[in-house]
């Protein structure tokens, strides 16, 4: 078990890209790569599993899978050609659509599949997590002989049709549900980089106006109590009319808001404790009843909270899981490690 649930990283609530001026442009991604929750996970995913893994900004043009190891060898070569790469990022931005709504698997022409895992601040598709480059098959000749005549048509010589073919041929072939159920990780690994994703955000703003810091702590401070406009605006030394303004200018929420998705965030980590009720977790971080809590977690996290815990239970543990055994156990000590980490950072 990771204990997650006791070292989870202090998070201000979701934050878009694109809530305040002072965060416009902000390359969440960017940070998200380098962060070392990101940098371990991946290594490990692509040590543990020997697929690739990369982080993909939403609506980006870069290449499939660019800077993950274990690419495969027949991807690399047409990743190596200006028009069979411009197949290879069509095939990409497809995918990308479907995943808008849930983790998405597609075949390309040639018979290899990739995947896409969404990554979500608040509402928003800010990234995907992307693996794949692998067969559910075995490669046949047959099956060549037909992604060489979409590859003729996309101006490969026939000259350079052997090394193709020998590549692929090497192909990595999984079993559809070992391939699944390493997506069920990426999916469960996908909402804790977006908490870390919240925090990087505000971390990355210049500046923050002193009321605000105010406010966020009294907040903090009292997340488990009633928390009514006049007492936050009253903590930040300013008029309830003036608080709205600044608060809303800096944070892109109302405070309403705020509170309600820093609560449901909270809510999130509770919920990997597979001993706490879903009951007891609403009351623990302050909402007033469970009908509040339903209707607000549904809104923020786009599920009910029963939902986000059974697709979250990877976390918990592979019980009753068999062919998350393998590698999920790594995988998890590092995530647990690196969440304990940015538990530092704020």
């Amino acid at each position: 078990m990771l204990g997650i649930a006791m070292h989870a990283p202090h998070l201000p609530g979701p934050v878009s890209v694109t809530d305040s001026p002072g965060r416009r442009g902000t390359d969440i991604v960017g940070l998200l790569r380098g962060s070392p929750i990101f940098r371990d996970y991946q290594q490990a995913f692509q040590t543990a599993t020997g697929l690739p893994l990369a982080l993909r900004a939403a609506d980006s043009f870069q290449a499939p899978l660019e800077g993950a190891k274990n690419i495969a060898p027949f991807c690399a070569l047409m990743a190596a050609r200006s028009r069979t790469c411009a197949a290879c990022i069509q095939t990409q931005q497809r995918i990308e659509a479907e995943a808008a709504a849930g983790p998405c698997t597609q075949e390309c022409f040639a018979g290899l599949n990739d995947s896409a895992v969404p990554l979500r601040l608040g509402e928003k598709v800010v990234a995907y997590l992307q693996t794949g480059q692998v067969m559910f098959r075995v490669p046949s000749e047959r099956r060549f002989h037909a992604a060489a005549q979409r590859l003729a048509e996309l101006g490969v010589p026939e000259a350079e049709m052997a090394e193709l073919h020998a590549a692929y041929f090497r192909t990595r072939v999984l079993p559809r549900a070992h391939y699944d159920a390493m997506l069920r990780l990426l999916t469960s690994f996908a909402a804790h980089l977006a908490l870390v994703a919240n925090e990087l955000a505000l971390r990355q703003a210049a500046t923050e106006p002193p009321a605000v810091a105010r406010a966020r702590a009294f907040i903090a401070a009292h997340l488990d109590e009633e928390l009514p406009l006049r007492a936050v605006a009253a903590a930040a030394h300013m008029s309830t009319f003036y608080f709205c303004k600044v608060f809303k200018a800096a944070t892109g929420l109302t405070l309403t808001d705020y509170v309600s998705r820093l609560r449901v965030e909270k809510v999130k980590q509770l919920l990997l404790n597979p001993h706490k009720r879903v009951s007891e977790a609403a009351y623990e971080v302050g909402f007033q009843s469970l009908s509040q809590f339903n209707r607000v977690f549904l809104r923020v996290a786009g599920e009910a909270p029963s939902v986000y815990r059974e697709k979250h239970s990877e976390l918990i543990g592979p019980a009753g899981r068999p062919e998350l055994a393998g590698f999920g156990r790594g995988l998890r000590s590092v995530w647990g490690e690196n969440l304990a980490r940015s538990a530092q950072v704020a």
